[in-house]
């Protein structure tokens, strides 16, 4: 494998927390690929991760029971099929001869044995989107019984994330909560090391079940912070794929006839979460009262943000479905910026002024010239923002222990809606890092998972967004778009909207 080139050293000595290296060990034989992720994931534990990064290492690593194809549509990858013999009970047929990492095999004891890890091990963030499981069953070894307390029409959707990654028994058992040090799963390639802020590097599996389709005989993730230092890496052939190009950026790849730029539709969404009641931290006049948090979003112009930031690529929102969904609220919009309102609300709401709102924010380019932006803007209304730019991983740890006033963070999506919902707004979601709690919203968070009709859901869902604009426990802000970049030389790459890079029919030319 090539090593970064000695003139970008500087650059990334000045972009980066740590310097950026290609893997210190010799290349695996045959074709390598090195991609450039924007940040570095969480653990590689799929029970405890929560990284949208980390899902991308997971592709390569961790198959899963289903998987999404690019219209959405749910696909079979470790099971073969499945059915519902009746609302609450899913039978799971499972592909034969699938071997893990550790060379054990991938059956249904182990299906149970990490759905049941999912719901059980302690700081789990699965427990919530495996939420209505009563019971697993093994039928026989490639056949597995889910049964459920009460029908959830979003449940399979689930199994396509990291609730479908099944995991050796053999080795979860041994390490337990170390497992993320060393994971091993049934994907195709397996964990060779890891240098936190530095890399991840993965070999080719010659045990994987479908290894026809795959290319490379190592995989190597390199996060990198620093958007003009993935760029650069990109230009110079120093990396072959980045996974996040921002969109000033795009230009400059797609007038370079060695590399190639992807644009393509997002699951994903930017939004803003308000400490409502997790810990001393949310006890602040913006987690007490809505007023002050409606203020905050009438000081606000998105579509300003998404031109300067973001060259205007983004949709400005106030919900978590995109206008292509069949859950998608038409007349849901974010308000016009209007801060003479913003202040009347302050000034009702009775806060000294400034409001102080400390916003939490990951230590990335974009995302801090996003905090910039806005702290500017919320000035003219009445507020004194004070940004707090932090590594990623530990931005989302310090929002899950409650130690933040606001939060502004990305979620990748999901296919269904409760997966972008229910774990972040119901009381006790494993997500709800604000800690905000209705019970009305959670009772109508329930029915939507009770009911399959399209038409019954949205108008479920519509009476939801209706307390989650009153109240406003979240604010969103704009959908993403996928933005990769990669030599020309790579072929194969599929744009599917959950941005995950998904290495089966990738080689390079």
């Amino acid at each position: 494998m090539r090593r970064m080139l000695p003139a970008l050293a500087g650059l990334l000595l000045a972009g980066a927390a740590h310097a950026q290296t290609a893997p210190a060990q010799p290349a695996a034989p045959g074709q390598s690929l090195r991609i450039m992720l924007r940040e570095d994931p969480d653990i590689l534990d799929p029970t405890l991760a929560h990284s949208y990064v980390g899902r991308i290492v997971f592709a390569s690593l961790c198959d899963k029971l289903f998987d999404i194809d690019e219209k959405l549509a749910i696909v079979p990858q470790l099971a073969s099929g499945y059915e519902w013999n009746d609302p609450t009970t899913l039978t799971i047929h499972l592909r034969p001869s699938v071997r893990f990492q550790d060379d054990t095999p991938m059956d249904a004891a182990a299906v149970k044995y990490t759905l049941e890890r999912d719901l059980t091990m302690q700081g789990s963030f699965r427990r919530t989107k495996l939420k209505s499981v009563r019971s697993v069953d093994v039928i026989d070894p490639q056949t597995v019984r889910i049964t459920l307390k009460q029908p959830d029409a979003g449940f399979l959707a689930q199994l396509t994330d990291r609730a479908g990654m099944i995991l050796s028994p053999k080795e979860a058992e041994a390490e337990g909560k170390d497992f993320g040090l060393h994971p091993v799963c049934a994907g195709p390639f397996r964990f060779v090391e890891r240098m936190p802020q530095d890399r991840i590097v993965l070999d080719r599996f010659s045990g994987y079940w479908n290894a026809g389709a795959i290319h490379f005989d190592r995989v190597t993730y390199l996060p990198v912070a620093d958007s003009s230092v993935r760029l650069a890496n990109l230009q110079a052939g120093a990396t072959d794929l980045v996974e996040y190009i921002l969109p000033t950026d795009a230009d400059a790849v797609k007038s370079n006839p060695k590399l190639r730029m992807v644009v393509a539709p997002s699951l994903g969404f930017q939004y803003i979460v308000f400490n409502i009641g997790n810990g001393a931290r949310g006890d602040t006049p913006l987690g007490h009262d809505p007023r002050v948090r409606h203020a905050f979003e009438l000081s606000l112009d998105t579509a300003a943000v998404v031109q300067v930031v973001y060259n205007g690529l983004y949709q400005p929102t106030a919900q978590t479905e995109p206008p292509e969904t069949p859950f998608y609220i038409p007349g849901l919009n974010p308000p016009a910026r209007d801060v003479a309102r913003a202040k009347a609300l302050l000034k009702n709401a009775g806060v000294p002024l400034p409001v102080r709102v400390d916003l939490t924010v990951p230590n990335s380019p974009d995302v801090r010239q996003t905090a910039e932006v806005i702290q500017s803007m919320a000035q003219e209304a009445g507020f004194d923002v004070r940004i707090n730019a932090m590594e990623f991983a530990s931005s989302l740890q310090a929002a899950h222990s409650g130690d933040f006033n606001a939060y502004l963070i990305q979620w990748s999506g999901r296919t269904d809606p409760d997966g972008n919902l229910f774990s972040f707004l119901h009381t006790g979601g494993a997500e709800n890092d604000g800690h905000y709690s209705n019970a009305d919203m959670d009772a109508l968070l329930d029915q939507s998972q009770r009911v399959t009709d399209v038409a019954v859901r949205r108008d479920v869902y519509a009476k939801f967004w209706a307390i989650e604009q009153r109240d406003l426990p979240i604010l969103y802000l704009w959908h993403t778009a996928l933005t990769v970049g990669m030599t020309a030389r790579l072929q194969g790459y599929r744009p599917i909207p959950d941005g995950m890079i998904r290495l089966q029919g990738m080689s390079m030319q």
